[in-house]
C-alpha cells in the first residue's frame, strides 16, 4: 500500500511511524515537507527503504499533484488551512484523503467536494486526530446497542505528566489551534437542537483514578466535528469538554478577557500588534516546559437498553512512549489518523464521497487497534450516577 504523508513535524512523525512499524502491508511512505532538515531527520530517524522524501511546499500543485497521482491515500499533518485546496488536489489525483482537521469552516469546503469524490470513487475525511477525531468515533460507538440515547458525553484532554507553573500546561500541539479551541463558540446538542455555548464556559469537575483525582473540564470548540449533525434527531444533549488541571480555565478566562486573544491589530507606542500574535509569542515560550506529557480520554453515553437505564464508558489514560521519543499527544493523535488511512488503502473502508468518520469508522476496530498499539482502553458499563 502507498501513501503519502504531507507533514514531518510532530505527527506527521506518529503517522510515519505507524505505517512503517504497524502496518506490515506497507510498500511505500513519500513525505513531503518544505523543511528539508525535518526531512533529513525523519528519514535518519527511521532507516527504513519504503520512505521517500520531497522537500516542497505543499502549495505547489505541480508539485504535489503528482506525487498523489502514485499514493493511494494522502494524509495532511499540515495547518488546517491547507485542506481544503490538498483534499481538490487529492481528488484530481484519484487518491483518498485525509487530515487531523482542527477548522469548521475549511471542513465545511471539503465537504462541497463530495460529488466530485463519488465520481472519482475516493474518499475524503477531514478531522481525523484526537479531538477533532478519535472522539467523535468514540461518541457515535457509544451509542450503539441502546434502545434510548439520553445524553454523549465527550471528555478529552492533553496535560503534562507533572504540572508546572505558570498554568500546569505544555504546549503539546500548535499554540493557534489552542486558542482558537478557547474562543470560538462549541457545538453540542440541547434539547434536540443544535446550539453554540461560549467555550471556556460550563465548568465541571471530573475525577480520574489516582494519581489524577480531581481535574476539570469545560467547553472548548472543534472536538465534536461532525458528530452533532450525525446523531442530531437521535441524540437530546451531547457536548465535548476539554480536561485539564484544576485552575487553568480561569486563568485562560482572564486572558481572553482582558483582550489578548483578539485578533484585531492594536497600536502600543507606535507599533500595530495583534495582542493574539503578542499571546502566542508568549504561550509558545513560556509553556515549552519539559517533562513528558499524557492524554485523558473519558467519553459516556446514558440511555436505556431493554427498558433498563445504563451508562456506557470509554476510557483512555496513554503515556508518553520514551522507548521511540513519540509523545501521547503523538500517539493519540498521529495513530488513528494512520489506523483510518490504512482502513481506506485496504479497501476495508469502501465508501468514496466526503464522509464522517464516525460513520464509515467503526468505534470497535478502532479500539482494537489502538490497543495492539499499547494503548490503554478501558470499557465499561454501569447504572448512570453510579460510581465507575
Amino acid at each position: 500500500m502507498k501513501y503519502l504523508l504531507l507533514g514531518a513535524g510532530l505527527q506527521g512523525t506518529a503517522i510515519a511511524h505507524d505505517l512503517l512499524h504497524h502496518a506490515p502491508d506497507t510498500s511505500a511512505l513519500h513525505v513531503m515537507d518544505r523543511d528539508a532538515d525535518a526531512l533529513e531527520r525523519m528519514q535518519a530517524r527511521f532507516n527504513d527503504p519504503r520512505l521517500a522524501v520531497t522537500a516542497g511546499d505543499v502549495t505547489d500543485a505541480a508539485m504535489v499533484g503528482p506525487l498523489m497521482d502514485t499514493a493511494q491515500v494522502a494524509i495532511s499533518a499540515v495547518n488546517y488551512w491547507f485542506n481544503a485546496d490538498l483534499a481538490a488536489l487529492a481528488v484530481q489525483g484519484r487518491c483518498h484523503f485525509l487530515d487531523l482537521g482542527g477548522n469548521n469552516d475549511v471542513v465545511a469546503r471539503e465537504f462541497e467536494l463530495d460529488a466530485a469524490a463519488r465520481s472519482a470513487g475516493v474518499s475524503i475525511v477531514p478531522d481525523c486526530g484526537l479531538a477533532p477525531g478519535l472522539a467523535g468515533i468514540l461518541g457515535y460507538w457509544l451509542t450503539e446497542g441502546l434502545d434510548e440515547i439520553d445524553c454523549v458525553r465527550l471528555r478529552v484532554g492533553g496535560l503534562p505528566a507533572e504540572p508546572l507553573p505558570p498554568m500546569n500546561y505544555k504546549v503539546v500541539f500548535s499554540v493557534q489551534g489552542l486558542i482558537n479551541e478557547y474562543i470560538e463558540p462549541a457545538v453540542v446538542i440541547r434539547g434536540g437542537k443544535l446550539q453554540t455555548v461560549p467555550s471556556l464556559s460550563e465548568l465541571e469537575t471530573l475525577t480520574f483514578p489516582a494519581p489524577f483525582g480531581e481535574l476539570e473540564a469545560f467547553q472548548t470548540s472543534g472536538g465534536t466535528s461532525t458528530l452533532p449533525q450525525t446523531l442530531l434527531g437521535r441524540v437530546p444533549d451531547l457536548d465535548y469538554k476539554t480536561i485539564r488541571y484544576r485552575g487553568h480555565c480561569a486563568q485562560v478566562r482572564l486572558l481572553h478577557e482582558l483582550g489578548l486573544t483578539d485578533s484585531r491589530p492594536v497600536d502600543v507606542g507606535g507599533v500595530t500588534v495583534a495582542p493574539r500574535q503578542v499571546l502566542a509569542h508568549c504561550l509558545d515560550r513560556a509553556l515549552d516546559l519539559p517533562g513528558e506529557d499524557l492524554i485523558l480520554v473519558w467519553c459516556w453515553s446514558e440511555g436505556r437498553r431493554n427498558d433498563q437505564a445504563v451508562r456506557r464508558n470509554v476510557r483512555i489514560i496513554d503515556r508518553h512512549d520514551a522507548a521511540h521519543g513519540i509523545s501521547a499527544m503523538m500517539r493519540m493523535t498521529g495513530y488513528p489518523a494512520a489506523i483510518i488511512a490504512r482502513l481506506l488503502a485496504s479497501g476495508e473502508i469502501d465508501a468514496p464521497g466526503a464522509q464522517r468518520q464516525e460513520l464509515i469508522v467503526p468505534g470497535a476496530v478502532m479500539l482494537a487497534a489502538l490497543q495492539e498499539r499499547d494503548v490503554a482502553v478501558e470499557t465499561w458499563e454501569n447504572a448512570p450516577g453510579a460510581a465507575p
